[in-house]
């Protein structure tokens, strides 16, 4: 009897290492709004996933310990049409007909929190690359991994350098998507605007898919702010840009989220011209190795330098944050896996969990405890879109350590030439 226990025990056993041999890559799902409303941000945020599994399988893929050898990197991913319902079809799919090791989130909070959802009921590790509201990790969920700075972080520092740059500005109008990322963000900068003494003259959300806001301008402008911030995703914030121009409002500052980051912003010329905005990542940063040793901590993967010049010969353009996050949102599962030595989920999430690094994207650190997962490490930049021999370019203004370049102050300059 006992002969026959050990047989049989071999034999799984050899059936277990056989089935663990056999694996041929390391797959990574996902969901990407190649259509819908958030396109531009995914179309990025995608690239810059295809960038990083490129350069792993051109180096023959990464190394597994336990297994003994270099496994190449396959993305799965679906277009989701930038619906919540696509997004809950589809993680379940890929978990279950694809079989994937690990999740990236889609794009923006509102899809991301429908992932997480499902990716924590079947216990899958998901990286959210492209989802900064708050509310996201205060769900308990022990599996999802934040990469962007929070959304009550985002536009705090507009409001910093308004008082810095005219500390009798006073008045700040906030207009934003009726969405629960932009929402999470203004509701924490209205806070913040409140706590250090401005006057919020005017907090509306406007309905997602917005093409007019006269309406919210013409109250706005009667209330003469001096700073208007808020916005939404891209097209409703390069569109709101675009009237504000064109009504000429004589504001001090204008900083909105995500669409000024696009690089494509400038296509709205002068509309363009010293509009503001936090962003998580721009090739301008000064993220290195050196860096990182002033903070005593570890520098991991390629420099900012390789990977704009990179992405620049790949996609013939120049990177945004939402490249920048596709990118390092596979880079710290990778960074996991060649610690651990292993694709097993516990020891990854335990990786993960302790994770304290500097990247080309930045400090990559994740809240335990309650808001487990939550980003803690990394910090927001401001730029400014100015103009070079003509031409306009995108500048880091703030912080004044960071900063490339002098803010162009007020905004209402340009309607003086």
């Amino acid at each position: 009897m006992k002969k026959l226990f050990v047989f049989l025990m071999v034999i799984v056993f050899a059936m277990l290492t056989t089935k663990a041999f056999a694996r041929d890559s390391i797959l990574i799902g996902f969901t990407t709004s190649l259509t819908g409303k958030l396109n531009a941000e995914s179309k990025a945020q995608l690239q810059g996933l295809q960038m990083w599994a490129n350069n792993v399988n051109k180096n023959g893929g990464i190394y597994v310990k336990s297994l003994g050898k270099k496994l190449p990197v396959s993305l799965k991913y679906y277009d989701d049409e930038s619906n919540k319902e696509r997004v809950q079809q589809l993680y379940v799919r890929l978990i279950n007909n694809d079989k994937v090791d690990f999740l990236i989130s889609p794009y923006s909070s509102d899809l991301t929190a429908t992932a997480a959802i499902i990716a924590q009921q079947y216990g899958k590790i998901i990286i959210s690359t492209g989802a900064a509201a708050d509310d996201i990790f205060a769900k308990g969920f022990s599996v999802v991994y934040q990469m962007y700075t929070p959304a009550s972080r985002y536009l705090t520092g507009a409001l910093d350098m308004l008082k810095k740059h005219d500390p009798k500005a006073k008045k700040v109008a906030i207009i934003y998507e009726q969405s629960e990322f932009a929402k999470a963000v203004c509701d924490a900068a209205k806070a913040y605007a409140q706590k250090n003494g401005f006057n919020v003259v005017m907090f509306e959300a406007y309905t997602p898919n917005t093409t007019d806001f006269s309406a919210f301008l013409n109250k706005m402008s009667s209330s003469k702010p001096d700073a208007l911030i808020g916005g939404g995703h891209f097209a409703d914030g390069e569109t709101l840009a675009k009237q504000v121009y064109e009504q000429k409002i004589p504001l001090k500052l204008i900083s909105l989220i995500v669409a000024p980051a696009v690089p494509k912003f400038k296509e709205i010329g002068e509309a363009a011209l010293y509009v503001t905005a936090p962003s998580q990542w721009e090739p301008e940063v000064s993220y290195s190795q050196e860096n990182a040793k002033k903070l005593k901590l570890s520098y991991y993967g390629p420099s900012v330098k390789w990977f704009t010049d990179t992405y620049i010969n790949t996609y013939h353009q120049e990177p945004g944050y939402h490249a920048a996050g596709g990118f390092a949102s596979a880079l710290v599962i990778q960074k996991a896996i060649e610690e651990t030595g292993t694709l097993d989920s516990n020891k990854i999430k335990q990786a993960l969990d302790r994770m304290n690094i500097v990247t080309f994207y930045g400090q990559i650190k994740f809240a335990q405890g309650k808001y487990h997962g939550l980003q803690i490490g990394h910090e927001m930049v401001y730029l400014q879109w100015l103009k070079s021999d003509n031409k306009l370019v995108k500048e880091i203004v703030w912080p004044t350590l960071a900063a490339n370049a002098k803010l162009v102050f007020p905004y209402s300059t340009k309607f003086k030439k």
